[in-house]
């Protein structure tokens, strides 16, 4: 199966959770329990095929490896995830960009730059990024 050219809806919302989690070169566990969370949960996941998950994360771990292979992610998310899906893909970022708490310089990058290439408004980004704030607050 050749992921990259074949990806779902789905697999792109994976695809960018995945992409937050590696920005800073160490995949936390708490970032991975975020996924599994949110996929096991949200409508949007209703009959994903957990299968693909794996693939999908090497496939991004392959494009962070090579030259431009950032831009090509971008491009295969604005190519194959509906236009509707984009704030839900920038807030499932910013959820598992807080989940362990800290939101590193990386992370931070990774999401402006998710903001830009999918058109997010700022205004918008700016009520999603606070929404992830108070979900993931401690006492």
């Amino acid at each position: 199966m050749d992921v990259a050219h074949s990806l779902t809806p789905e697999d792109c919302l994976i695809a960018v959770m995945i992409a937050v989690s590696a920005s800073d070169e160490n995949i936390r566990t708490s970032e991975l329990v975020t996924i599994e969370d949110i996929v096991n949960h949200l409508p949007v996941f209703a009959g994903y095929d957990m299968d693909r998950v794996k693939p999908v994360s090497q496939t991004v771990l392959d494009l962070f490896s090579v030259e431009d292979g950032l831009d090509a992610l971008f491009g295969l998310i604005r190519e194959n995830l509906p236009e509707k899906l984009n704030e839900t893909a920038y807030a499932l970022a910013c959820d598992v960009a807080a989940a362990d708490g800290t939101l590193r310089e990386e992370e931070l990058r990774l999401l402006e730059e998710i903001r830009y290439e999918l058109d997010i408004d700022r205004l918008h980004a700016a009520a999603i990024e606070r929404g992830a704030r108070a979900r993931h607050m401690v006492l």
